[in-house]
């Protein structure tokens, strides 16, 4: 199967986002401010630790990002769930990158662990995917394991992010 590229700039995930980089019918990123990723710098399909797939993606730490204004007043830090959000958001487009078509869900995590967090004071926040097992029938189904570094310490752990594809009855995606 051949891939349009291995690495995707802002520009890149806002399109996306608005119609799917990948033809009609794949899964789409979320657009601002839930795109958690400003740019995607690596994707194959035979890396990781499985040698099922691998994506590598990046967040510029910024100090007035929209959560650090209301998560919480006085002690600005990143939800832990767009982090975990940011994870899932990789799985499906990865799914649609690989040419599965379908709107992607999330679907679960088996396990999740903060060890850190993310405030104003860092500068980039490193996302990695490594894909499991990927299920391609009637059911499109990605499962993972994530990391999440901030500034190249690792802070978040998930094993076994579940990410799903799916067609509507009436057809159109």
């Amino acid at each position: 199967m051949k891939k349009i590229q291995s690495s995707y700039d802002y520009d890149d995930l806002i399109i996306s986002g608005e119609r799917s980089l990948f033809g009609p019918g794949n899964a789409k990123l979320p657009l601002p401010p839930m795109l958690m990723l400003d740019r995607v710098t690596h994707m194959d399909e035979d890396g990781g630790e499985h040698g099922k797939g691998q994506v590598i993606a990046e967040l510029d730490i910024k100090p007035d990002l929209w959560f650090f204004e209301c998560h919480f007043k006085g002690d600005p830090v990143m939800p832990g769930c767009l982090g975990l959000d940011a994870m899932w958001q990789l799985v499906g487009f990865w799914l649609g990158w690989s040419g599965s078509p379908g709107r992607g869900r999330a679907l679960g995590v088996g396990e999740v662990k903060f060890t850190g967090q993310v405030t104003q004071d860092i500068k980039k926040v490193r996302y990695e995917i490594e894909l499991k097992r990927v299920i391609r029938r009637k059911l499109v189904l990605g499962i993972a394991d994530g990391r999440m570094y901030a500034d190249d310490e690792l802070i978040y752990k998930a094993k076994d992010l579940r990410v799903g594809l799916f067609i509507p009855e009436n057809g159109e995606v």
